[in-house]
């Protein structure tokens, strides 16, 4: 799967483990790694929302359109379907924008 980034600014913190470090600490930092090399894995969504560990889940209201993975609690990474897709068909998503790293939005 393809994954862009909504800043350039967070686009450098994700290239850069000791930026993420610096930002989140050890243990998160370690899975937003984690995450991100999950997506890459991936051909679609769908392979997301068979690991149980990511709770792959739709948003709604703010996040209307977004999904979101699970860091470490409370901790979600939100994600937004870029490009030709049909929200209902996760096969259908090969492209995702991660949106930011969110603390309990709930």
């Amino acid at each position: 799967m393809e994954i862009d980034f909504s800043h350039r600014k967070q686009q450098s913190y994700y290239e850069s483990s000791k930026e993420l470090v610096k930002k989140y600490g050890p243990k998160q930092a370690s899975k937003i790694i984690q995450r991100i090399n999950e997506l890459q894995s991936a051909e679609s969504l769908a392979e997301i929302k068979k690991l149980p560990q990511t709770n792959l889940h739709s948003l709604h209201s703010n996040f209307e359109g977004c999904f979101a993975v699970n860091l470490l609690h409370p901790y979600r990474m939100i994600l937004l379907p870029i490009g030709e897709c049909n929200l209902s068909d996760l096969s259908t998503i090969k492209k995702v924008r991660i949106m930011e790293i969110y603390y309990d939005y709930h």
